[in-house]
């Protein structure tokens, strides 16, 4: 057995005892209820009951958590090129490019952004997950845009805190099919693997809770009909905002996964840019917000619009 003590940021405070134990061991969140069941886990001395307890700032968290399985992480790889846009002891902020894998998975054991990270900042080794060390989201791999890296352990469960609570900003800039009817909108609709495709993601009535809200920025209709779009995240499942846009009968143009890909206007990728990103920053508590403009492929894919 392995001992976890912490004390719970600020940013975890209101969150549930069985969340933070699976944050903070890197468990599931049936394995850390189990932990709690068992009278493993510890809140300011007393022996936590329930996992569905909430959790205060200050309070400190004894875990006796079973020796994680060995893991090895990605590799270092100073040939990969990461574009960094600020950086400090505690965070790092990427600039994505399309065609970047953020971590080391299936098919994508090398080049990914990971790797290209640990060459310039070996401490995010071990930090969160060992497999994708520092990573606190993603974005897929035709995505481009910003997203936020933890540089140590006391970042990581900050910023993971303040996604859990919505508290961080993320905006995207997409081009779907068609003309939404309404000028904003909100898709509250859950998410989760779709029954008929494993590897495809669907709005399905046991899914997770899932909610973008969206702005028509501009609409064509020369050669075709499309708007641009800006979405904005309230919480962060895989796909989300493709998934959502697409079951609204508005797929992101090139998105091959979820009937974006269509002949009239082709694309390698889909046409969505992580443009805006705003957090308080885990040390300082200052907001800090960070802006990406749109890549030179997509801004030549307006230009072409009339």
């Amino acid at each position: 057995m392995a001992t976890v003590s912490e004390e719970v940021p600020a940013a975890l405070s209101g969150q549930r005892v069985d969340r933070v134990v699976a944050m903070l061991t890197g468990l599931s969140r049936s394995e850390a209820t189990e932990l709690v069941a068992a009278g493993a886990v510890q809140v300011d001395g007393r022996v936590a009951t329930r996992g569905a307890d909430r959790l205060e700032a200050g309070a400190v968290v004894v875990i006796d958590a079973p020796e994680p399985a060995a893991a090895e992480g990605p590799r270092a790889e100073p040939e990969v090129e990461v574009p960094v846009v600020y950086a400090d002891d505690s965070v790092i902020v990427v600039d994505k490019p399309a065609d970047l894998v953020v971590h080391p998975g299936a098919g994508h054991e090398h080049g990914t952004m990971v790797s290209g990270l640990l060459a310039a900042y070996p401490d995010i080794a071990g930090v969160g997950d060992v497999v994708r060390p520092g990573v606190v989201h993603r974005l897929d791999r035709g995505t481009s845009g910003l997203l936020m890296v933890a540089r140590t352990e006391e970042a990581y469960l900050s910023l993971v805190g303040q996604l859990a609570a919505r508290s961080v900003e993320r905006r995207y800039r997409a081009l779907v099919w068609g003309h939404p009817e309404s000028a904003r909108g909100l898709v509250d609709a859950p998410i989760g693997r779709s029954p008929k495709h494993p590897t495809k993601m669907a709005v399905v009535a046991d899914g997770k809770e899932a909610r973008t809200r969206y702005e028509v920025v501009e609409r064509f209709t020369d050669p075709v009909e499309v708007s641009v779009v800006t979405c904005r995240l309230e919480t962060g499942r895989t796909h989300q905002i493709r998934v959502h846009m697409a079951a609204i009968g508005h797929s992101v143009v090139g998105d091959d996964r979820y009937q974006g890909s269509r002949q009239s206007l082709p694309l390698p990728r889909p046409f969505l840019h992580a443009e805006h990103l705003a957090f308080d920053h885990p040390v300082s508590g200052e907001r800090v917000s960070f802006d990406s403009p749109l890549p030179s492929d997509l801004e030549a894919v307006l230009r072409s619009l009339g």
